[in-house]
Formats: C-alpha cells, sequence, structure tokens
C-alpha cells in the first residue's frame, strides 16, 4: 500500500528521529499530499524543517496545523522555536504563551519561553520560567543551564555558577553547561577554573562555539602560561579554518595578523550578528535642520570609554548636531554618570528594551549617523546595527579591529592605527582623523593628594616600571623582556595593576622562574580615577604590551606625565600606543620591534638625565600638542561626520576620506 497516509507519516517521522531530516521531509510530504487536512503530519513536518534549520518553512507548517486545530499546544511550540531562531522573539514569545494556554505543565515550553524572553531581555521574567520547568520537571538539566543563564545577566554569579553546576550533576559531559559554567567563572574572575571548564569541554565537543578560544583566552587573563602558546596557535589554526574558534575581541590578543582579525570577525557576524532581513531604514534621507547623532554604549557610567569621551560629548556644536545617547548598559548613578547625561541633547536608557525595539526606536528618532562605541567588547549589542535603523552607522573607539560586518559602513581611525596599505584588512571604509584616532578629555582632574611610594609598597628609591594594562595583554615573551630590565636595573620593581587573584599569582612564580624575586612584582589596588591618576607619579616609566598595546591606559600614563615606552606593533590594537606619542610629540618613544624596545627602556631607565628631559618635553607637549585637546579633536570628528552625511544625501556609497587638520 504504498499510499498509506499513517505509514508515510509515522515513517517520515521515524527517519527524521533517526537523523535523515531530509528523507523525513520528504515521506511527510507525500502524506500530506494525500492527506493535507491533518493537523499532526503539518506540526510533525514543522519539527523535521526545524532539525533542518529550515525556519521559514518550520512556521509555514506550524501555521498550517494550527490553522486547521487553533489548540495544538505542540504546533504553537514549535512554530515558537522557529521564530526565536528567525530572531523574531515577540512572536516567539507570543507562540510560547500559546502552547502554554493549551498545555500550561510543559515544561520544555516555559524552558523555550526563557530563551526568548532572555533575548527580549527581559531576565526577571526569564528566571521565573525557568524556574516553573525546574519546578516541573526537577531533573531538567536544560533548564537549569538556562536558569544560570538569566542568573547571569542578573549578576547574581554565584547563583548562576550553581546551577550551572546542578546541570553537570544531571548531564556531566554536557557541552552547554560546561560551556555556561566557564563564562560565569570568568565573571567571577576565578579564570583558572574556567580554564578547567572549557578544558573539559574541550574533551567532549572539541568543535564546539569558541571553546578553544575561550580556553586559551582564560589561561591568559590569569596568566597562566603552561601550554598556553600551543592553545594559541589551535586558535589561529581554527579561525584560518572557518572555525567559531574564538571571540573576535580575545582574538586580538593572539592574532599579529589584520587579515587574520578581519576573518574571525567575520565568522563571527555570519554566526551571530548577521543582518536583519528587516532592515528598517529604506529610501530618502531625513531631512533635518541638524545633523542627528546617536551613540551606542553600555558605557555610560564609570569606565574607560567615558572618561575619554566625556569631554567631547560635553563640546559637540549643538548648532550642527543633536546628540542622543542610547545607552544599554547599567545605570550607575554618580557624578560620571549625571555629568554624561547632562552632555547630551537626549539621554535615553534602553537596558531593558531587546535589539529590535532599540534599532526601532533609532529609527523613530531618525538618527542620521549611528556611532557603535563597543564593537566586540564586553556587553556590546552589535546586532542593534544589524536592523540598519540609521543611514550611516559606524563604530569608533571601543574595539581596535575590523567588525567585519557589512552593516557598519566606517571605521574612525589614524594613520598610524590604519596605514593605508591596511586598509584591505577592514570589512568598514576608514575616516583618517589628521592626529590621533583616540579623543581625551582635557578636563580630567587628577588628584592633588601627595601619594608615599612606601605606602603603595614601592621602594623609595628603586627604579620603578609600570604597566596598568589589564593583564591578559602580557604575555610570555613581554614578560621574559621585563624580567631581563629587572635584573639588568638594580633595585628595580614591576608595579602592575592588580587584576585578578590567579594572574597575581601565577606572575610572581614565573619572575621566580626567572630569576627575579617575587616581591618585585608589586599590585597596586583599583582606585578612584583622579587618585588613579595620580598615583603614576610615583613611578618612573610605563612599558607597554605586544600585540595587544595600553589603550586609555596610555593616555592615562600620559596625562599624568609619565612616559611610555611602546614597541609599534602589525595590528590596530598593537599600534595604539604609537598613535598616541606622535600625537603628543614623542615618537621617539615608539620602537620599531621588540628588541629596539628593551634597548630603549633600559636606555631610560639607567640614564637619569635622559629620562628627566623626555619627561619635560612630556610636561610641555601635554598642553600644546594634539591629543589632549579635546577642541581640535572634536573639530575634526564633526568635520567627519558632515562628509558621512553628505556623501549619503548625494546618494554616494561609503567611501573612505581623510579630515584634513583644522587649528
Amino acid at each position: 500500500m504504498p499510499d498509506h497516509f499513517d505509514a508515510l507519516h509515522l515513517l517520515g517521522v521515524l527517519k527524521a528521529q533517526t537523523g535523515n531530516g531530509a528523507a523525513g521531509a520528504e515521506l511527510i510530504g507525500k502524506a500530506l499530499a494525500l492527506n493535507p487536512g491533518d493537523a499532526a503530519a503539518h506540526s510533525n513536518l514543522g519539527n523535521v524543517f526545524l532539525s533542518l534549520a529550515r525556519f521559514e518553512d518550520a512556521v509555514g507548517s506550524c501555521e498550517r496545523a494550527l490553522a486547521l486545530r487553533p489548540d495544538f499546544a505542540d504546533a504553537h511550540a514549535n512554530r515558537g522555536i522557529a521564530l526565536r531562531a528567525l530572531g523574531r522573539f515577540e512572536e516567539a514569545l507570543a507562540s510560547f504563551d500559546c502552547a502554554l494556554e493549551y498545555s500550561p505543565d510543559d515544561s520544555a515550553t516555559h524552558n523555550n519561553r526563557a530563551v526568548a524572553l532572555r533575548a527580549l531581555g527581559r531576565f526577571e521574567e526569564a528566571l521565573a520560567s525557568c524556574e516553573r520547568a525546574v519546578a516541573l520537571t526537577p531533573d531538567y538539566a536544560d533548564a537549569h543551564i538556562n536558569r544560570g543563564a538569566a542568573l547571569r545577566a542578573l549578576g547574581r554569579l554565584e547563583e548562576a555558577l550553581a546551577s550551572c553546576d546542578r546541570a553537570l550533576a544531571l548531564r556531566p559531559e554536557s557541552p552547554e553547561a560546561l560551556n555556561s559554567r566557564g563564562g560565569v567563572l570568568c565573571l567571577l574572575k576565578r579564570f583558572e577554573e574556567a580554564a578547567g571548564s572549557y578544558e573539559k569541554l574541550l574533551d567532549v565537543a572539541p568543535d564546539y562555539r569558541y571553546a578553544a578560544g575561550n580556553y586559551w583566552s582564560s589561561k591568559g587573563r590569569a596568566c597562566h602560561w603552561l601550554d598556553f602558546e600551543a592553545a594559541r596557535r589551535a586558535v589561529v589554526q581554527g579561525v584560518e579554518q572557518g572555525k567559531l574558534a574564538c571571540l573576535p575581541f580575545a582574538f586580538l590578543s593572539g592574532s599579529h595578523s589584520p587579515a587574520e582579525q578581519l576573518k574571525c570577525a567575520q565568522i563571527h557576524v555570519r554566526s551571530d550578528h548577521p543582518p536583519s532581513p528587516r532592515r528598517l531604514v529604506r529610501g530618502d534621507p531625513y531631512r533635518h535642520d541638524r545633523i542627528r547623532i546617536a551613540y551606542l554604549s553600555s558605557d555610560f557610567h564609570v569606565h574607560p570609554t567615558a572618561f575619554l569621551m566625556a569631554g567631547l560629548f560635553e563640546r559637540h556644536d549643538r548648532t550642527r548636531f543633536e546628540t542622543i545617547a542610547i545607552s544599554y548598559g547599567p545605570n550607575q548613578r554618580g557624578p560620571m554618570r549625571t555629568r554624561l547625561e547632562r552632555a547630551f541633547d537626549r539621554f535615553i536608557d534602553v537596558r531593558d528594551r531587546s535589539a529590535l525595539e532599540i534599532a526601532r526606536l533609532i529609527r523613530e528618532l531618525e538618527v542620521d549617523i549611528a556611532i557603535d562605541c563597543k564593537g566586540f567588547t564586553q556587553d556590546s549589542r552589535p546586532e542593534i546595527l544589524g536592523f540598519r535603523p540609521a543611514p550611516v552607522q559606524a563604530q569608533y573607539l571601543g574595539y581596535p579591529g575590523s567588525m567585519g560586518a557589512e552593516y557598519i559602513d566606517y571605521i574612525l581611525a589614524d594613520r598610524f592605527v590604519i596605514p593605508e596599505d591596511h586598509r584591505k584588512f577592514y570589512a568598514e571604509k576608514v575616516v583618517y582623523l589628521p592626529d590621533s584616532y583616540q579623543v581625551n578629555d582635557s578636563d580630567r582632574h587628577i588628584s592633588l593628594e601627595v601619594l608615599d611610594r612606601e605606602a603603595s609598597g614601592l621602594p623609595a628609591d628603586g627604579f620603578v616600571f609600570c604597566c596598568f594594562n589589564q593583564h591578559y595583554k602580557i604575555t610570555p615573551q613581554v614578560f621574559d623582556l621585563w624580567m631581563r630590565l629587572l635584573r639588568d636595573v638594580e633595585g628595580s620593581v614591576l608595579w602592575l595593576v592588580e587584576d585578578n587573584a590567579d594572574s597575581g599569582r601565577n606572575l610572581r612564580s614565573e619572575a621566580s622562574s626567572r630569576g627575579v624575586a617575587p616581591e618585585r612584582i608589586v599590585f597596586a589596588p583599583r582606585l578612584e580615577q583622579s587618585r588613579h591618576l595620580a598615583r603614576h607619579r610615583l613611578a618612573d616609566l610605563f612599558i607597554d604590551t605586544l600585540p595587544y598595546n595600553a589603550h586609555t591606559s596610555a593616555s592615562d600614563a600620559l596625562w599624568a606625565g609619565l612616559p611610555i615606552v611602546t614597541c609599534c606593533g602589525t595590528t590596530f590594537a598593537g599600534r595604539v600606543a604609537t598613535s598616541l606619542l606622535n600625537a603628543v610629540g614623542l615618537p621617539q618613544l615608539a620602537a620599531p620591534d621588540l628588541a629596539a624596545y628593551e634597548e630603549l627602556a633600559r636606555a631610560l631607565a639607567t640614564d637619569p638625565a635622559r629620562l628627566n628631559d623626555v619627561k619635560a618635553r612630556l610636561r610641555q607637549n601635554r598642553s600644546n600638542h594634539p591629543l589632549f585637546d579635546t577642541d581640535r579633536f572634536r573639530r575634526h570628528l564633526e568635520q567627519a561626520y558632515i562628509t558621512m552625511w553628505e556623501r549619503y544625501q548625494r546618494q554616494e556609497p561609503p567611501e573612505s576620506f581623510s579630515v584634513a587638520a583644522r587649528d
């Protein structure tokens, strides 16, 4: 009986369940050709389409099932899963709610509902859905994993870790639970434990998304360098093979190649942040009296980006520009937050809104130019601009590399961080600012408090090498160089910022293994910004890292009068300090390679007259060179915005250009 409906239908289901989804879809399709009025077959075909990642087809099949049987809970649930996969989270949530109306005790649907709510930024509701799923099915590992994700988003990290551990007790080799546990441990700054979770993940799922990069990066943040280089090479090889081997921001610390960094970003965008088919801006440009600029960031609070940009926001020419802050980060009340809120024409807190809701808001505000200030750094949301809510979209400052996304038109740079022959490694068109790409706030306050070396754990008379970069930027090669400097400069110490317990312990151990007494590594606790700037006066020389330079920390040092010796690298992240030194009139402090860097640092540390001359020139140049001239930078940046907007109004595609210097 070749036309037996039930046999075709059920055989199709079985084929799909045993891994042959294409054959299953074909058999169920034949069954439906015989009996198109069977709701269960339509729903099952939708489920098969889900397994094949044919999400639009899955939605269509589920909707045909629901047209026949509106109370079909499974069809509502499957439709929700497909819509969620398509990024249509509000519609997915509505489908899950319909499914629960007809089947209120389905723990899987409560769990899937939680995932949709999390994507919408509704974390408390997501947690409640997970709690309901766990109450219904206490041994439901996936619900414990999602509960952990909701708790993590709410900042309840110890509880999140407990949820991950509960999931692993139920399913010891769950890749999702191991990955989630590693992520929570990183946020808790327990990086060696995180590396252990990622190592187990690689054992059970070697190609799990970003696992290789997360393992290597966790070791780097802990300065745990056993097998570190082998792990780094594995990450680079994974990127070269087109795998989801590493998140782009972490990769900046492990790659010396702008081509590799571009490929890493493109792989990530294609997987996680592709352009949405729901493009919001179409047609003619807006016509406003002033150009409307929206800055998108999670860092409108006490944060390095805010320290650099606050003066720019305050100084924008309000006769020509209307400025809007789109803040999707925490509302940390305090003087910096208040200052930033006052600096904009409009300051909009959107931290509880979904990416689509934020994009729609930008479209409703008729923003002319949207500036992403985060890129792929922590808490970034590049998917907002994936909806193309503004006619012109650019990235600036937060991420030192290409985002590899077709919906980012421009990157703001300078001739040092992106040389002309590197433009091919950027998906964006490059806008060259005339001095340094990095803005600085000339109103940053340095405490007048007189600080004491010995109170800071430093020797009263010995030479103090300083590096206040985060520890993930420290590589074994650079640390070897630093230890040679300490051995050669008698009585010297290395002053580092206090980062995490693992890295502090490991760095002292690494110093000891290189013949340097561990007490010669001194750690500086976190301080309020003006006092942090003031304590730079206790150091003698800032020595930089590679392949990822000091960025804000380099400007901190120079603003406080502390010279920095850097090595000019081969990528944006490794050329920033060179850019800053040129803009402050001290290009001679940027060495072309590590050997010259080491020689220069040693020479300055052993020649007090030469070092004092450099410090005197830095004090003089701070007030008469471009680096700390906020208003000069503002004029150049605004000219860049005008050129971008005029090109769009002429219906010309984005193109690289240079901004002429204006005194």
